[in-house]
């Protein structure tokens, strides 16, 4: 297999559970190849490298080995390598993320506190 489609390549490297949701990335720009942006029916080769934006990360990888079926996780991996770079930013910015949520309480109000919260709504009115 010398080239295969880049929707086609990136679900089958389980960057994105469906094609059509690789093809929307792709065309929304999340998707560069070799630093230019891409249709879905590019078709890629081995040793272009990817930048794939993912919510909050940014991967950058390399094509090793081309595949157009989608298997296991440990077979998938085996189809890139994520540069050194890439993965020290994404450590980077996940490490911020989380510093920066420190402080913030994500817990649902007791019995008591939404007794207090419906008592202060109601002196509102």
């Amino acid at each position: 297999m010398e080239k295969v489609r880049i929707d086609k390549w990136l679900w089958a490297a389980r960057f994105f559970k469906t094609r059509s949701l690789a093809k929307q990335a792709i065309e929304g720009g999340k998707v560069h190849a070799d630093g230019q942006r891409i249709k879905a029916s590019k078709e890629i080769a081995t040793g272009t490298t990817l930048t794939v934006r993912q919510g909050w990360d940014r991967v950058e990888v390399e094509v090793l080995a081309l595949s157009d079926q989608r298997r296991g996780a440990e077979i998938a991996r085996t189809l890139y390598r994520e540069t050194e770079a890439s993965a020290a930013r994404r450590e980077q910015t996940r490490a911020e993320r989380q510093a920066s949520n420190a402080g913030i309480r994500s817990e649902r109000p007791n019995k008591k506190q939404r007794r207090q919260i419906h008592r202060f709504l109601r002196e509102q009115d």
